[in-house]
């Protein structure tokens, strides 16, 4: 602060004696005074506190705009370049010059008023007559000196940062006007942009642009005058012949910047740019940027498209269109009350121009840029996309034409004729139609897989689609092209044939069949019109191939609603036929069929297409896969895999019986829960030796809830067989209580064969060693807060459960002598004993017991536990002994007992 007071003094004296001293006294003074200032700034952290600072930046601003003229007077160019050059340089005049450029450099920086000053100075057209000599006069260096070039780097950093520092004001552009470079430089970058400096070129744009920006309306008249437009576009068009590509842009660009950026405040440059065919000159141009590297010229390139798309807004007039708005449209489009925002097209030509580049070349980045320009303008307001397409028809033309464009440009125009639909909810049917003879054609299968996912799209959003592609024959077409694949794939008989689709046309075939799903969903008539074309046959052939399954199952699930019993013959007739080893098959058709029993209608079919034996015979066919080890072939088969099978087998049978009399009176009658049973007992986790059962005395005895617990939900070892027991005992307790058709099968550890989920990857490693958990179907909790089954909090024992298929419990019972195997005596009793303990706390209530022995579980009980009911030193004695009292008492007939 002391030294900026001192400072302050100092020129205080000078303003005293100034007017008094001759110019050359004057100058001097001011220049001893400089050095002293920069140092005082530089000490304080380029913070200036100093009162007369405006005074200061006129008297150092005019005295260098005095140096600058002096030193350009008489010369001729190239020698005015070289006395510019030594006066600007620290090596110049005691480097004078330089202490007055950095002087004003920094006083350049401080606030607006002493900018003013600066500007006031006649400093503005003083440098750019140094701008113009130093970017069209370059200069042979004589020397490769390091220091020298580093010099001149910092002299050319703070001569444009003053430039843009008082050309960004109105009041600089104007004071510009003092002499003629303005349109001199302008015009010699259109016309000397391969024999300029090139050291000069990146800051000459910098500059003009920044003057460009702060245009008034007498910089725009003076540049009209001297038809500054006109020239330079004649001058562009010689260059576009001539220099590289990369090179035309950036020269064009800044000529197109004071026709876009002058359009505000008058229309004159506009109009002169297009009465001189300015809108040839960039098609010209632009055409030319095909096949430019990527990044090469791409920022010039990217700013004329930018500019293009903004021209198409200037105009004095609102374009006024009447379009024929066919129907059928979406429940919520009204074009009637579709609102400008102002932004509008009124500007044709610029347009026109984006169109015919896209229309002519094929360049990826190119063609790319242009449509999402026109996506640009279609987010400035709704009414450009109605403004364009009822005018030059771009998206229509487009459509003709984009097969042959490259693929990612092919992705990119239907996400934007997709947009019309999702963004602006209006149906172009013209458009459609010719997307959907591009379908047909199929000229470029990538093209026609991207046009089909347009449609898929559009499809999803709105039941109206349905109808409108039945009515315009897309569902005809793709069933017959449906038809013509399965003949393919019923030949190949899984051989693999010369003919047979891979790649891009395999994915063509999965999404003509997503297609046909999401035609027929919700639409009884475009499933009718499917069964009335015969396509029920071949359609069913597609479940085969795992691509092409998930739409297949869709198809075929729409069509049970017109017709349940063929459904039920197809999924049956593919799971009854499909071999040992197709479990993903299975299982997918089981989850089909999962979805389809939730309706009661479907139950009655499912009985009557043998849908019971069917499931059961799934379980046949896998007698021995839980064998632990595994052997045979099973052993390339996750153990996970087969568990999650036999759930959903099982959920499959529980749905089917789910509140419907009929089929449980069925299943009862025809002794399928026996079925069950043996099938569960085959299955190789249960033991089928018939060994002598050895009684020990338990150390411990656990409830079958904390049984499950501890061995699903802890890290205690217990044997495979065994864990694979209990979690089908857990499967038919789900079933005994009539709840597990509502649960989902979880896997919560890592998959057998190196395929990780998503719930896998999310749950904490604690929960990976939890084979299986339960959740409710739609719950969007995570893995670790799904309920487990046997979770401590829940005393199952304790809770009198409603018993909905007691026939589960017979099943159990039969299971239980199973689950004895001599190597692990005491274990294998502990559990049997829990789960007799765990059958009478389902006997309770009186309702129960009635239904127990209805379902036969006396005599099961009998029959299947003889050694441990007639041996009272037998560890199951006691226990089964009491539920069968209890069951007795609720004996009707005399018989039963006996």
């Amino acid at each position: 602060t002391l030294q900026w007071e001192t400072l302050g003094k100092q020129f205080v004296e000078y303003e005293q004696v100034a007017p008094f001293l001759i110019p050359e006294d004057q100058q001097r003074r001011l220049l001893e005074f400089l050095p002293l200032f920069l140092k005082a700034w530089e000490k304080s952290a380029g913070v200036i506190v100093f009162p007369n600072i405006q005074l200061l930046a006129s008297e150092v601003s005019k005295l260098l705009t005095k140096e600058i003229k002096r030193n350009l007077s008489g010369k001729p160019a190239e020698e005015a370049r070289l006395a510019l050059e030594q006066l600007l340089q620290q090596k110049g005049e005691a480097g004078d010059g330089h202490l007055l450029l950095k002087s004003v450099y920094l006083l350049s920086q401080t606030d607006l008023r002493t900018m003013w000053n600066i500007i006031g100075s006649g400093l503005p057209a003083a440098l750019m007559q140094c701008l113009y000599l130093f970017f069209t006069v370059p200069l042979k260096k004589t020397s490769d000196d390091g220091e020298t070039s580093e010099d001149d780097a910092q002299t050319q950093e703070m001569l444009v940062k003053i430039m843009l520092n008082m050309y960004k004001e109105e009041q600089g552009v104007e004071e510009v006007l003092a002499s003629d470079k303005l349109q001199s430089l302008i015009i010699a970058t259109s016309s000397l942009w391969d024999q300029c400096s090139h050291s000069w070129k990146v800051p000459t744009g910098r500059v003009l642009r920044t003057i460009s920006r702060a245009q008034t309306k007498n910089s725009i008249v003076y540049l009209q005058a001297v038809d500054c437009i006109k020239i330079a576009v004649q001058n562009l068009f010689t260059l576009a012949d001539t220099l590289p590509a990369c090179d035309v842009c950036e020269a064009a660009s800044i000529v197109l910047c004071f026709v876009k950026d002058s359009y505000p405040v008058s229309s004159a440059l506009l109009t002169e740019f297009e009465n001189n065919d300015g809108y040839q000159l960039l098609l010209k141009i632009l055409l030319r940027c095909e096949g430019l590297q990527q990044n090469e010229g791409d920022p010039y390139l990217d700013e004329i498209l930018d500019m293009l798309t903004c021209l198409t807004t200037c105009g004095k007039t609102e374009l006024k269109v009447s379009g024929n708005i066919v129907h059928p449209q979406l429940p919520h489009f009204d074009f009637e009350r579709t609102q400008s925002s102002g932004m509008t097209v009124k500007n044709l030509q610029p347009f026109q121009v984006l169109q015919s580049i896209f229309q002519r070349s094929n360049d990826q980045h190119l063609c790319g840029r242009i449509l999402a320009a026109i996506g640009t303008i279609w987010a400035w307001d709704r009414v450009n996309f109605f403004l364009l397409e009822w005018t030059l028809q771009p998206i229509n033309q487009f459509t003709d034409i984009i097969h042959f464009k490259p693929h990612p440009v092919q992705v990119q125009f239907f996400r934007l004729v997709e947009s019309i639909v999702l963004d602006l909810s209006y149906v172009p049917h013209e458009i459609l139609r010719k997307v959907q003879c591009l379908i047909k054609e199929n000229i470029v299968p990538f093209c026609t897989l991207t046009a089909l996912q347009c449609l898929l799209s559009m499809t999803q959003k709105d039941l109206l689609f349905s109808d409108i592609f039945r009515d315009s024959g897309l569902l005809g077409l793709l069933l017959a092209l449906l038809r013509k694949e399965a003949k393919i794939l019923r030949k190949s008989a899984g051989t693999h044939l010369p003919g047979m689709k891979e790649g891009t046309e395999k994915e063509l075939n999965v999404v003509m069949l997503k297609m046909v799903a999401a035609l027929t969903a919700r639409s009884v008539r475009n499933t009718v019109v499917l069964k009335d074309y015969g396509m029920v046959p071949y359609i069913k052939i597609f479940l085969d191939d795992e691509c092409y399954r998930s739409a297949t199952l869709s198809i075929l699930e729409q069509l049970s609603v017109i017709n349940y019993e063929e459904y039920m013959s197809i999924i049956i007739g593919a799971l009854c036929s499909s071999t040992q080893w197709e479990l993903h098959l299975k299982l997918d058709l089981l989850k089909s069929l999962l979805r389809i029993l939730e309706s009661p209608k479907s139950h009655s079919a499912f009985r009557t297409c043998s849908g019971f034996n069917g499931l059961l015979s799934l379980l046949s066919d896998m007698e021995g896969a839980l064998q632990d080890p595994p052997s045979g072939q099973w052993t390339a088969v996750g153990q996970n895999c087969i568990l999650e099978l036999v759930f959903y087998t099982l959920q499959g049978i529980t749905a089917a019986l789910h509140l419907d009399p009929v089929n449980s009176n069925f299943f009862q009658r025809n002794g399928l829960f026996e079925k069950m049973a043996e099938d569960l007992g085959s299955l190789g986790c249960f033991w089928t030796q018939g060994e002598r059962q050895i009684p020990v005395s338990l150390e411990k005895k656990r409830t079958f809830a904390e049984f499950l617990d501890a061995a699903l939900c802890s890290s205690e070892p217990f044997p495979v067989w065994l864990k694979n027991c209990i979690w089908i005992l857990s499967f038919l307790d789900r079933m005994v209580k009539g709840t597990l058709h509502l649960e989902s099968y979880l896997k919560e550890r890592k998959p057998e064969r190196g395929e990780e989920s998503k719930d896998d990857q999310e749950a904490p490693q604690a929960q990976e060693e939890h084979p299986v958990a339960f959740k409710r179907p739609g719950n969007k909790l995570p893995a670790s807060a799904y309920m487990l089954w046997g979770n401590p909090e829940e005393k199952l024992e304790m809770r009198d459960c409603n018993i909905v298929h007691p026939g589960a419990v017979c099943v159990m019972v039969r299971l239980m002598p199973k689950l004895y195997k001599e190597g692990h005596a005491q274990l294998s009793q502990e559990i049997q004993c829990a789960l007799v303990d765990h059958i009478q706390s389902l006997v309770k209530s009186e309702k129960s017991r009635q239904l127990m022995c209805e379902s036969g579980l006396l005599s099961t009980i009998i029959t299947s536990c003889q050694d441990a009911f007639c041996n009272d030193s037998h560890p199951l004695h006691l226990p089964l002994t009491r539920v069968f009292e209890k069951l007795a008492s609720q004996a009707i007939e005399p018989h039963v007992l006996r």
